[in-house]
């Protein structure tokens, strides 16, 4: 669930935003019955239980816009982001314009908006939230991922630069970017992002490295294997980047090439299971079966959960003729399919 940035107090009085102190709420405040049901439901909603605040809001009635914020919110918190959506959308207007209530409805609708992907409805209203904390880093990432999803480049670019603390018009920022783009599935931005960063600086630092990804996911290994060389002529301790070496070469059938890539990515990071896998694999097809099966159960120690390593090994044991190793592996393979391993 994404934060939410402002504090309401008992319909307003003593209102503060997150992160600054709350002003003593006045005595009528105090005395007033529905203002401490609502601060009542939004300790509730702090503690982690919506459900019990809708419960406590609800007898309330909806006739109150305290009330019918901070149902708003606690529906927000609950999943219930549609309910929220409609509950919000109509209490907004009832509270003067740039007061902390209303800046909280906006805010809040936006969220809700974006986690039920109506991206473009909710850019307004997160953008009218960054025009007062411009600088908060959840906001501003959340942000730009809206704006990848409504292919928005340059919306994404500023808010993005704005949460990882880079210039928006540096190479920096358009990496940074792409890295976001690809991970929403948005690869052709990404390449266009990737481009513009190396035009501004040839030596940028991970535009070759995601180049040579988008390259690998799309089969053109050529490239990938062009562009993973060029990141490690700019930084030969990249061990991500010797990985993703391999495994193109491995996959373009440069099996001595491909192990030598893989081995200096364990060089530089011996902890992550991926080039074991892709050795494990290699070795193999050498007919090296006691060096694949080494860097197979490296792989598993490092990453006990992962599918493939498991059932590459069960297919290895088999070749070696130990079949109830082979079961046992092919089992632990199985059920981690079933889990969602990998």
């Amino acid at each position: 669930m994404l934060a939410v940035l402002f504090v309401v107090l008992a319909g307003g009085a003593g209102a503060a935003r997150a992160g600054e102190p709350a002003q003593a709420a006045p005595a009528t405040a105090q005395a007033d019955p529905v203002a401490s049901a609502v601060a009542a439901a939004r300790a509730l909603i702090d503690a982690g239980r919506p459900a019990d605040a809708i419960a406590r809001l609800t007898p309330l009635g909806q006739a109150d816009p305290r009330v019918r914020l901070a149902t708003g919110v606690a529906l927000y918190h609950a999943d219930r982001r549609r309910e929220a959506i409609a509950a919000l959308e109509a209490v907004r207007p009832l509270f003067p314009d740039g007061s902390v209530e209303r800046r909280e409805a906006e805010q809040v609708l936006g969220l809700s908006l974006y986690l039920d992907g109506r991206y473009a409805e909710a850019i307004p209203w997160l953008e009218r939230t960054r025009a007062v904390v411009p600088d908060n880093l959840e906001l501003n990432f959340t942000l730009g991922q809206a704006y990848i999803q409504t292919r928005n480049a340059p919306g994404a670019r500023s808010a993005l630069a704005k949460a990882f603390g880079v210039p928006a018009d540096s190479p920096a920022a358009h990496v940074v970017t792409a890295q976001l783009m690809i991970r929403l599935q948005n690869e052709a931005l990404a390449q266009a992002e990737l481009q513009q960063a190396l035009a501004r600086d040839p030596r940028t630092l991970r535009a070759n490295f995601l180049l040579g990804q988008i390259a690998l996911f799309r089969g053109d290994l050529d490239a990938a294997v062009e562009r993973s060389k060029g990141e490690l002529a700019l930084n030969p301790s990249d061990a991500m980047a010797f990985y993703q070496l391999g495994d193109a070469l491995q996959r373009q059938d440069r099996g001595d090439e491909a192990i030598d890539a893989l081995q200096r990515s364990l060089w530089l990071n011996p902890f992550y299971s991926g080039p074991y896998i892709l050795l494990g694999r290699a070795y193999a097809k050498k007919g090296q079966l006691a060096t694949a099966e080494g860097m197979l159960r490296r792989a598993i120690e490092y990453d006990p959960n992962n599918r493939a390593a498991h059932y590459l090994l069960a297919q290895l044991l088999q070749q070696l003729g130990r079949a109830d190793e082979a079961k046992q592996e092919f089992a632990v393979a199985e059920k981690l399919d079933t889990r969602g391993g990998e």
